[in-house]
């Protein structure tokens, strides 16, 4: 019967406890901030390595460089594109990709290869931005580097339309709507 009292009173304590707060283990114990990579974002096909950054600080409009290097972790070829993925603590995170280099949007890495990338993108908004190096491996999924923190400040870009684009798009949706009901009509209902 005491077993059970003292694990009453000790509940009772750790729940009042947690109601009114540990203030003052904060000034005891520094703080420490992070953001969650999740493990499925890191690659076990490539690692991104070597991951620099030309600038942590820069306008908006100015060019941010990041650098590094894929290496290959199995024997056969892949297929991947690089881009930016980018974290905020404001709803910004608008990035325009400037140049790739492997160039073009897809290139391959060979089976236990090397590559070294580079990637430049001007910041449209500003912001304190934790930027990573984001490798999309064909039937794979994503990758992330180990990124950095960076700050924009300026004036937002904005950026035109392009309207076309978006009228192509939806004539492209539009036809294959038209195929899918004309060809499968018994799938529809």
């Amino acid at each position: 019967m005491v077993e059970k009292k003292i694990f009453v009173f000790g509940l009772a304590v750790v729940l009042a406890l947690g109601t009114l707060g540990f203030n003052w283990v904060e000034s005891i114990l520094p703080s420490a901030e992070a953001h969650g990579v999740q493990a499925q974002l890191q690659s076990r096909f490539i690692r991104i390595e070597d991951e620099t950054f030309n600038r942590q600080s820069l306008q908006t409009g100015e060019l941010l460089t990041v650098q590094g290097t894929l290496i290959s972790l199995v024997e056969r070829d892949l297929r991947g594109w690089i881009s930016i993925f980018s974290e905020s603590t404001n709803a910004g995170n608008r990035w325009e990709i400037q140049s790739r280099d492997p160039p073009g949007n897809v290139f391959d890495v060979p089976g236990n290869g090397v590559v070294d990338y580079s990637i430049s993108a001007i910041a449209l908004e500003p912001g304190v931005y934790h930027v990573h190096t984001q490798l999309n491996v064909d039937k794979v999924g994503p990758g992330l580097g180990p990124g950095q923190t960076v700050v924009v400040e300026g004036e937002h870009i904005i950026k035109p339309i392009p309207y076309t684009n978006i009228a192509y798009q939806s004539i492209l949706i539009g036809v294959g709507y038209v195929i899918t009901f004309a060809t499968r009509p018994w799938q529809v209902i």
